[in-house]
């Protein structure tokens, strides 16, 4: 039996579906819209800040900056005018999500503290032995030891 609540839970499910498979749709004003050349120039225009963006984020992954969190505002910037950017960020939303909740498995920390703790006792040993064997002599230093 279908009652008035379950009705619209399921209706909010279903325009949350929906909403999912929308087309994408331009965030342009409707008077950029409005005019092909100048929603060509905004589509270009934020093509080239999303790339900015983008490209900030992949040189901090390197240098000293929040990287990652660039190269996804970049790809936002683009969800807001490609479709296939918008496509793209939700299915890196979704793998995020699914890592995440995969981190918070007690089995996977578990997992993971004991190679973080295998790995530091075997960097430290390779570090005691080095010290033993050379000293605080750096190994460019080193002659003929």
């Amino acid at each position: 039996m279908n009652t008035g609540s379950d009705r619209g839970i399921n209706e909010s499910a279903t325009a949350g579906a929906a909403a999912d498979e929308a087309p994408h749709v331009s965030k342009a004003p409707a008077f950029i819209k409005a005019n092909r050349s100048l929603h060509l120039s905004w589509q270009v225009g934020v093509f080239v800040v999303g790339l900015v963006v983008i490209g900030a984020g992949i040189a901090m992954l390197v240098l000293p900056g929040p990287g990652w969190v660039a190269i996804f505002a970049g790809l936002a910037i683009w969800a807001t005018e490609f479709a296939w950017a918008n496509l793209v960020l939700r299915w890196t939303k979704r793998k995020v999500t699914e890592a995440a909740q995969k981190a918070l498995d007690p089995r996977v920390r578990r997992r993971n503290i004991i190679l973080t703790s295998v790995g530091l006792v075997i960097a430290g040993a390779l570090v005691g032995f080095y010290l033993w064997k050379y000293g605080l002599t750096l190994p460019w230093h080193l002659k003929d030891q």
